[in-house]
């Protein structure tokens, strides 16, 4: 028979696995703050307690490890198939895996800075002229209740003709059509979606001119909200 385990290690196992409940609780806590509040909130979430970025960010990464593939590979493998010589802006870029999986010059924007490659600021106000850049990238970014100013910040920064791509999780989609009609009022036209995924989406759009004003109610995404396990 086998012996019985040491007192000491049915602690550690019970303090291991309450510790545990409490980074889900507190990951879930944060990942519905991002999904419900404004980009403006989350950078001030995160400016007060950085260090609840990287929880996230481990959180995140926990849940993304469980899927067949990741969104940002896909994207690499599309920038590689480009010129290397296009400017990239990547939006919530997390660990910066885009800029150092490609050759392209790579704007690196998030809240907090997990890489020095990293520009720290609100995704709807990124520190780029107008028209710098030829491919603008959200992969599993399109956070906060302001999308329309998110997107239109990144219609104002892209040059005309330049690229939009987006990897969202599919189930945050509750009618596609109107999502892709409410990008038309943007400045953004559809290019290519590939929604064979249960997963995530992948949509690239082209930037055809200014976003026109006014609000787009199709812009809807459900929040990315997890469960207790």
């Amino acid at each position: 028979e086998a012996a019985p385990e040491p007192r000491s290690g049915r602690s550690a196992a019970l303090r291991a696995r309450m510790e545990e409940r409490l980074l889900g609780a507190r990951f879930r806590y944060l990942n519905q703050q991002l999904y419900t509040g404004s980009s403006r909130d989350a950078a001030q979430l995160f400016r007060a307690d950085p260090a609840a970025f990287h929880l996230y960010h481990q959180g995140f990464e926990r849940q993304v490890r469980r899927w067949p593939e990741r969104p940002v590979q896909r994207i690499v493998r599309y920038l590689r198939r480009r010129p290397a010589s296009l400017v990239v802006a990547d939006f919530g870029c997390g660990d910066c895996t885009l800029a150092a999986s490609v050759r392209n010059q790579v704007h690196c924007f998030d809240l907090v800075p997990l890489s020095p490659r990293v520009t720290v600021c609100d995704m709807a106000k990124v520190p780029l002229a107008a028209e710098s850049v030829d491919v603008a990238v959200f992969c599993l970014a399109l956070m906060g209740t302001n999308l329309q100013e998110i997107l239109g910040e990144a219609n104002r920064v892209l040059k005309l003709g330049g690229t939009l791509m987006v990897a969202e999780v599919a189930s945050r989609f509750e009618d596609t059509r109107a999502f892709l009609k409410a990008m038309t009022q943007l400045g953004f036209r559809t290019v290519s979606k590939d929604l064979s995924s249960s997963y995530f989406y992948l949509l690239e759009f082209a930037k055809t001119g200014p976003a026109r004003p006014g609000p787009a109610p199709g812009l809807r995404l459900r929040p990315c909200l997890y469960k207790r396990r």
